[in-house]
């Protein structure tokens, strides 16, 4: 049959298109910006049809309306991944968390452990031959549109068409809904002089010719700011932000030293402004691909002299790394620091590199130290000891591979807020029973 004639017959309303939605089924949302509002809008609106609805999702930008107050007999989320609107939910008991690598979501999907009986993309408009784009987020979404039984998709003339391995033909999708939906987008942050400080210290680990891993937010795009003077840097990340656009039109990156998919920049999805989206569109440079061959330890190890950047909640002086939650309230998720803190210390010269300010300041002036004697109880460990690499704060570089406990410590100390300092050396002294 002619992938036309097909587009023509699926082709419905949102409305009518959610209805083959069932009650006590699971449906995937496609990840960040590939998320259609107008589906899961018509999904909330249509509520009353469903009981027991489960909700799987990572990062969201959208209204998490699926989980207001009231709405508990249609829909329960239970994400791998906390975003800022679902937390309270969370925190409340309303809703569960399910925390998995991020390159292990499709892995989940496919064998069943995450139960995916629907999912809702969107998608560019088909191409002369049928295939649509996944666009910006390839991720998990290419696997949950194999393996759910009722695949709905929102053809959406402003979704990049991306190179890579997020095509996805026509045949695919049971409904087809049209809407052109202004995508998400983050605004670039506001870099201040303790980011600047942070940037310019992981800048200067980053060697010519590495392969880079940043994500998104003022410290990397503060160290970006900062490798200018860099040559031959390559991109294996799991996204890619505006920031790294003035980096690839001055040349500094340009992929030539990558051992994988090298002159490629290689992610598994974009977020940023529509600027960000727009230099992606039909851009053989970028390369969008599954989250489990982009974030994969294996795949991230064959980069020589791969170099990530991620961020914490807390370090405590073993090296400990808390990056997704504060006590028991789930803040974020694992999401991919430890696929990459992996795969760089499996790297020929890689290094894994953990970056954060070195206080938390309250919206009452409060300083509260992120480097800490120990976690906050019931805070989980993403990073362990064992594999934190370097720790950086806007005070410096503590190194940790093959260091001591009491190395660890007095090289953990001396990044923290001068501030916070004394009690970190009070417990340095009583474990260890010398003076700091």
């Amino acid at each position: 049959m002619d992938w036309k004639q097909i587009y023509s017959e699926r082709l419905t309303t949102a409305a009518e298109a959610v209805k083959h939605i069932k009650s006590d089924s699971t449906v995937v949302l496609a990840h960040c910006v590939g998320e259609p509002p107008t589906l899961v809008k018509a999904i909330v609106e249509n509520r009353e049809q469903y009981r027991n609805l489960e909700i799987r999702h990572m990062v969201r930008l959208g209204e998490l309306d699926f989980a207001t107050p009231g709405y508990e007999k249609y829909f329960r989320i239970n994400p791998w991944f906390a975003s800022a609107n679902s937390r309270a939910a969370l925190a409340e008991n309303r809703a569960d968390f399910t925390p998995c690598f991020f390159h292990e979501v499709p892995r989940v999907i496919r064998e069943g452990r995450s139960k995916c009986d629907a999912v809702v993309l969107q998608v560019s408009p088909p191409d002369a031959h049928g295939f649509c784009s996944l666009g910006t987020s390839v991720d998990y979404t290419r696997q949950a549109v194999t393996t759910a039984p009722l695949v709905i998709a929102q053809v959406n003339r402003k979704m990049p068409r991306t190179w890579g391995e997020g095509h996805v033909h026509i045949s695919e999708f049971d409904h087809i809904v049209e809407a052109d939906d202004d995508l998400y987008e983050i605004k670039p942050p506001v870099i201040g002089d303790v980011e600047k400080a942070i940037g310019e210290y992981c800048a200067s680990l980053v060697e010519d010719g590495s392969t880079l891993q940043l994500g998104i937010g003022a410290i990397p795009d503060a160290v970006m700011l900062f490798l200018k003077n860099k040559k031959d840097l390559g991109i294996h990340s799991e996204m890619i932000s505006d920031g790294t656009l003035a980096l690839y039109k001055e040349g500094v990156i340009t992929g030539s030293r990558k051992s994988e998919n090298p002159g490629k920049m290689t992610v598994t999805f974009l977020m940023g402004t529509r600027k960000l989206y727009d230099f992606a569109h039909d851009n053989p440079a970028v390369e969008v691909k599954p989250v489990d061959y982009v974030n994969h330890p294996i795949v991230i190890a064959r980069q020589y002299k791969m170099v990530s950047v991620n961020s914490a909640i807390q370090a405590d002086i073993q090296g400990q790394i808390n990056a997704e939650a504060m006590g028991l309230r789930q803040f974020s998720g694992v999401g991919g620091q430890v696929d990459f803190v992996r795969g760089a210390a499996l790297s020929a010269e890689g290094k894994a590199i953990i970056a954060m300010p070195s206080v938390t300041v309250k919206k009452d002036g409060t300083m509260i130290s992120k480097i800490v004697p120990f976690l906050d109880h019931g805070s989980p460990v993403t990073t362990s000891r064992c594999d934190a690499d370097y720790i950086i704060t806007e005070y410096g570089i503590a190194e940790l591979k093959g260091r001591s406990l009491r190395e660890r410590a007095r090289n953990l100390i001396g990044v923290a807020h001068p501030d916070a300092r004394d009690p970190l050396k009070e417990e340095f002294e009583k474990r260890f029973g010398e003076r700091y």
